[in-house]
């Protein structure tokens, strides 16, 4: 028989990557910023010397790297944290509205992906904090729904502005083309840097709460909301 498995573990990880993704974001803006400003004199006639176009072109592939790097990564332990909570659930409420592997495999399906995180993820809310009260392990929701909304329409947005600048990026030769890019590049870094403060309060949210599960282990314990009594079982 399947028991539930720790995930606070995963919750730090996910957590710290996600911190680490918003630090580069704010280099990212930076050297944005002096990026545009670096095109913009060139377009208005300033004589732009070597060094100074070769140092901007080697700032911005270390921190595109880097980026990317700290993203992928970042991706795989949230995902990770997410199969897990969803596994979890899955334990305790069976008729869940998807199957456990689509709390991984929905990011990666074209248009599903779209959507399908979200779904998920609200499913974790409304069907957690219900169970939860339903077995007086939980006195009253203290989960918002409504900052899951927020945090979708960031992520939307976020990807949405990275398909324009990615589709714009194969076609662009004019310097005023590359100064359209930066400036994309700039917004999609002032949007992701909310959106990590908001994905860190939705995982730090649910994994509050997502001990008390262990509380219904049994059925045996009645705890109205006191955390720290299973707190321990949650360590990978």
């Amino acid at each position: 028989m399947n028991k539930l498995r720790p995930n606070r573990t995963r919750a730090k990880t996910a957590i710290t990557l996600i911190w680490i993704v918003m630090g580069i974001e704010i280099l990212s803006l930076i050297s944005g910023y002096f990026q545009s400003t670096l095109l913009r004199n060139a377009d208005s006639g300033i004589i732009i010397s070597m060094e100074e176009a070769n140092a901007n072109d080697l700032r911005e592939v270390i921190i595109g790297l880097l980026y990317s790097l700290a993203f992928i990564i970042s991706g795989i332990t949230f995902i990770m944290w997410f199969r897990r909570a969803y596994f979890n659930l899955h334990l305790k409420v069976p008729k869940l509205s998807y199957g456990e592997g689509w709390a991984a495999g929905s990011w990666f399906v074209p248009i599903l992906n779209w959507f399908r995180p979200f779904q998920i993820m609200s499913e974790l809310y409304i069907s957690t904090q219900k169970f939860l009260i339903n077995k007086e392990v939980m006195q009253e929701k203290v989960l918002k729904k409504s900052q899951l909304g927020v945090w979708w329409t960031l992520w939307v947005i976020n990807n949405l502005l990275g398909s324009i600048e990615f589709q714009f990026s194969r076609r662009a030769e004019e310097i005023e083309d590359f100064i359209f890019l930066t400036d994309m590049s700039m917004i999609s870094n002032i949007i992701g840097i909310p959106l990590a403060i908001i994905t860190v309060k939705v995982i730090s949210d649910y994994a509050r709460i997502e001990p008390l599960l262990f509380e219904t282990e049994e059925d045996l314990v009645k705890n109205p909301f006191n955390i720290g009594s299973s707190s321990t079982l949650l360590d990978d």
